[in-house]
């Protein structure tokens, strides 16, 4: 990660505009444009230094939630004492409650998702799976693209973090000491992971904001399903001809899912379908479908406690050594528990923080400097590129706070490219920081970099696919 790739135009942009901008009104009388303020310019360093903590957390092991929550604290501070000492506190009040309406309708959508996956987890489901593609002997490079593909399909449901680290465990268990191995599959599992994300409103954060912002409707990010597949497939085939002609000892490991994984699964499709249901036919926010799906697990995890003497004796049928201490009843809570809360909360802070720079001005210069400036296609060709050195996070929120003037076809093509160019870099996206350190010695940022010029044949392939394949996506407004 480095400079937030709103940043780095704005401060260049900051320097020209400096004497120009101060106090003064923008469009709405009540809103005071204060780019070259000395609140303006201290809230763009506080976000910088904050953002340097978060590409520093693999040195300094602080965890990237806590510098930019203490950063968006110190902004919207600054905001509301300088809006009241100038009566307009309710101003400032109306901004900071819509930014963390939206966070916190993404924040429970996402919880509820993290939550099935890691009850899912926990009734061995991803084990099993694991299991039987090392029972099945494959060679090397058939794993190699079996494991890409199954992570560009999973992931659409699955976050690409879990799913790379699924697949990424296939690999060490079969590759053992071959680095080449190793390190080509995870590069193909990273890449295949981030594009499966691109073409669905559940496989990415990014995907999901711009899902729930009713910018593009659930059915139209499958328009991106050929060129997220080209994305993946180009890299992997140039890839696939250093692969080693070896085939592996298959192992003899067999693990079993745990009572009710197959109905967990059914319970996750269905909250799927609950939410896209709301969203579509009741206009309501996709959050409340996806809470009600909770409350599906939420029962059925009841009904398997109150069962839970049948895992007793499966386990007694299936393991001599079984003991029935060994069983620990299903606990929907364990679940939310385990959800990943570093990661809700940094996008807590980073929606706050970006929100506060909007707020002040400088998204509308940004706005007004890349989709007026540089053109649409320009712009977000250049987010996907910058995506791969921070995260997309941010960017993606200030794409949709400038709202720019766009046709659905350029809505999908920064969809994309925000998805799919964190693959160029390992830093670039979770589930390649997360591969980093799962398979350490044998996956790193330069074996890696070595294959980016790959990855970029990919990432240019996807967007010419886009544009040609869609084409008349680019002539079609948005409602």
């Amino acid at each position: 990660m480095a400079f937030s790739r709103i940043t780095r135009p704005l401060l260049a942009l900051m320097l020209v505009m400096l004497p120009l901008l101060g106090y003064a009104a923008t469009g709405d009388e009540h809103r005071l444009n204060l780019t070259g303020s000395d609140i303006g310019i201290a809230a763009i360093v506080i976000f910088i230094i904050a953002y340097l903590f978060v590409m520093a957390e693999e040195f300094t092991h602080l965890r990237k939630s806590k510098p930019v929550i203490i950063a968006a604290g110190i902004i919207w501070g600054m905001i509301g004492w300088l809006y009241t000492s100038h009566g307009l506190g309710h101003e400032a009040e109306a901004a900071v409650r819509h930014d963390f309406l939206e966070y916190a309708e993404l924040m429970l959508f996402l919880l509820v998702a993290m939550t099935y996956i890691n009850a899912l987890e926990e009734r061995l489901v991803f084990d099993a799976l694991r299991s039987w593609l090392i029972q099945k002997g494959f060679g090397f490079r058939q794993l190699f693209w079996l494991t890409g593909f199954l992570a560009f399909f999973i992931s659409p449901v699955a976050d690409n973090m879990t799913t790379a680290l699924l697949m990424c465990a296939v690999v060490l268990a079969v590759g053992g000491t071959n680095t080449r191995f190793v390190s080509l599959s995870c590069i193909s599992i990273v890449v295949g992971a981030n594009a499966g994300g691109a073409y669905s409103p559940f496989g990415d954060i990014t995907t999901l904001m711009v899902w729930q912002k009713g910018v593009v409707d659930f059915w139209g990010f499958f328009d991106l399903f050929i060129p997220a597949l080209v994305n993946f497939v180009v890299p992997a085939a140039i890839m696939h001809f250093a692969i080693p002609r070896v085939k592996p000892d298959a192992a003899n490991e067999v693990v079993v899912m745990k009572r009710g994984a197959r109905r967990i699964i059914v319970l996750f499709l269905l909250t799927i379908i609950t939410a896209v249901s709301f969203h579509n036919f009741l206009s309501l926010p996709p959050v409340i479908g996806m809470l009600t799906g909770l409350g599906y697990l939420q029962i059925f995890g009841f009904f398997l406690k109150k069962t839970v003497g049948r895992d007793i004796r499966r386990q007694n049928n299936l393991s001599s050594g079984g003991q029935p201490g060994d069983i620990v009843p299903f606990d929907v809570f364990n679940n939310v528990e385990r959800a990943e809360w570093d990661t809700l909360l940094f996008f807590y802070g980073v929606v706050l923080c970006v929100g506060g720079l909007g707020f002040l001005g400088y998204l509308g210069m940004a706005s007004e400097m890349m989709y007026t400036g540089w053109g649409a296609t320009t712009a977000n060709v250049v987010v996907g590129v910058m995506s791969s050195i921070i995260d997309n996070i941010p960017v993606m929120f200030a794409v949709l706070s400038m709202h720019p003037d766009m046709p659905l076809g350029q809505w999908l093509l920064v969809t994309l490219t925000a998805g799919v160019g964190g693959s160029l870099l390992s830093i670039g996206s979770a589930a390649g920081v997360a591969l980093m350190g799962q398979a350490r010695g044998q996956y790193t940022f330069f074996s890696h970099l070595k294959w980016t010029p790959a990855i970029a044949l990919g990432y240019i392939a996807s967007i010419y696919i886009h544009m040609w394949l869609n084409a008349e996506l680019f002539l079609t407004p948005i409602k």
